[in-house]
Parts: structure tokens; C-alpha cells; sequence
């Protein structure tokens, strides 16, 4: 079953407008999740603000944000100041702009959701905008308030719909080149070049996705089903020390013992 869309609102470019529904792309409704208890009791416990200095609970009424200027020095931003600033609507995606589909970088998506037509007279205003933008390979840049936050947004043509990707702030990517400068530019050689293509020749697969499944989550499964019906809990997984190898003094000779392993099969697979 489909899931319901969190967001309903317009589509704009120019003067073509339709009306749109937007659902995340993604789900953690089938996670485990875990509630906090208080042991002695069996009780779930409940979190609420208090006040840093006096301890005393604080009143949903008198709870306000702030700006740090200084040691316990703070500037309060009231409701009214904080709306005056934000997007004068949160129901119109505006595209103001396109850019290559190529240049934008995957470190800067954030978030995908399914953005449809949802009005019948609107769909082919919605097809006309997502054809256009595939047949140019260009991607829109839109505003809009989601999730209580201003947010910069792609909108990608994908199939009969498009994927609206929440953009992460400028502030928020750090510079690759201070973490990547001091590492040297010297070119491997061919040989050691060779056999690790190969290798990544023999390990290619087609894209599936079970091969990103969650064997904890499957583990997780499994525990709390013991526990329902009393009986001993699955044995321990193998901690991650366990498969570390020690340091390869010789890579020609590793490369090779893995290519032959991969050749006999010895290779792990899912």
C-alpha cells in the first residue's frame, strides 16, 4: 500500500501551476524501536525541560528560542520575529532556477520524497515540467519550508514522477581539500592497477536491494522472539575485531591470493 502524503501544495514555473502531493521516499516504520522504562517499576518514563540553574519544571508557555551571545548570555528570538523572516509560503514550490543534473555533487543530497501530480487537470502541467527538465538533463532549485526549517530543494525527473531532494545547507559540507590535500598524487602501478580491477571485476553484481539489508535488525528480530517465548538468546555475533585483517606488508602478494580465492569461490556472498 502507497503511503499518504505528508505535504500537498503547487508545482510552479513561470505561470504554469498544478497542485502536487508530496511522500518521503524513504521509511523507518518497519525499524525495531525500543521505549525506555524505569526498571524498578516497569513504568516508561516521560522527558520534560527544566530550568539549567533551579531545577524547577518549565511551562510549555514559557519555553523560549534563543541566540547565545555570550557566556550565559542569551538573546530571545520571539514566535512572531522568527515567522518574519521564513518563506512567505510553505505550500508553492517555486522553481527559481535549473542547473546541469551532473553538477551537483551526491555529498549535498540530503533527503528524497516523491513529489506526483495530485489533481487530474494539473498532470499535464506536471508532465510538460518533468519532461522538459529530462529531455534538457537539468534539475530545478526551489525553496520551501519542510520539516519546521527553510530548505533548499532539487527537483529531479524520475520515471511518470518527480524526486524532490532536500539540499544540506552550504555551511553544512565541509571542504574535501582538508581532509584529501596531504594525501600524495603519486599514480599506482599498472600491475597492482590491474589486479584490483580485476578483482572489482570479479565482485561486480547488478544492484539489488538486498544488498543493503540490515543483518542487525535481523538479529534484533530474532532476539526479542526468544525472549516472547523464553527460551535462550541467540548466540553472539561476531564482533568486527574478529574479521580485521593484519596490516598486508606485500599487496602484489594479497591481490593475488584474493583473486585466487575469488577464482575457488572463497569469496563471501550474500
Amino acid at each position: 500500500m502507497a503511503a499518504r502524503s505528508f505535504w500537498k501544495g503547487y508545482l510552479k514555473l513561470s505561470l504554469v501551476t498544478c497542485q502536487v502531493a508530496m511522500t518521503p521516499a524513504t521509511s523507518e516504520n518497519e525499524k525495531v524501536r525500543f521505549h525506555t522504562l524505569n526498571r524498578a517499576t516497569g513504568n516508561r518514563v516521560v522527558s520534560h525541560y527544566v530550568d539549567a540553574v533551579s531545577g524547577d519544571p518549565v511551562d510549555e508557555e514559557d519555553e523560549a528560542k534563543a541566540y547565545p551571545r555570550g557566556e550565559d548570555d542569551y538573546l530571545i528570538l520571539e514566535d512572531d520575529e522568527l515567522d518574519a523572516v521564513a518563506l512567505e509560503s510553505t505550500r508553492t514550490i517555486d522553481i527559481e532556477m535549473f542547473v546541469p543534473r551532473d553538477s551537483i555533487e551526491w555529498i549535498w543530497y540530503d533527503t528524497p520524497h516523491y513529489l506526483t501530480p495530485s489533481d487530474p487537470v494539473g498532470e499535464e502541467a506536471f508532465s510538460v515540467i518533468r519532461e522538459a527538465m529530462a529531455a534538457t538533463g537539468k534539475v530545478g532549485i526551489a525553496r520551501l519550508v519542510m520539516y519546521r526549517r527553510e530548505r533548499a530543494v532539487m527537483l529531479e525527473p524520475q520515471g511518470k514522477g518527480i524526486i524532490v531532494w532536500t539540499l544540506r545547507y552550504g555551511d553544512e559540507v565541509r571542504d574535501a581539500d582538508a581532509y584529501f590535500g596531504d594525501i600524495h598524487e603519486e599514480k599506482p602501478e599498472p600491475k597492482l592497477l590491474s589486479l584490483v580491477k580485476t578483482l572489482i571485476e570479479e565482485r561486480t553484481r547488478p544492484w539489488a536491494p538486498s544488498l543493503v539489508d540490515d543483518p542487525v535488525q535481523d538479529r534484533l528480530l530474532d532476539l526479542i522472539a526468544a525472549k516472547k517465548k523464553g527460551r535462550k538468546r541467540p548466540a553472539k555475533a561476531r564482533t568486527p575485531e574478529a574479521d580485521t585483517p593484519s596490516n598486508v606488508i606485500n599487496i602484489m602478494d594479497a591481490l593475488k591470493k584474493s583473486l585466487a580465492a575469488e577464482g575457488k569461490g572463497g569469496s563471501k556472498r550474500r
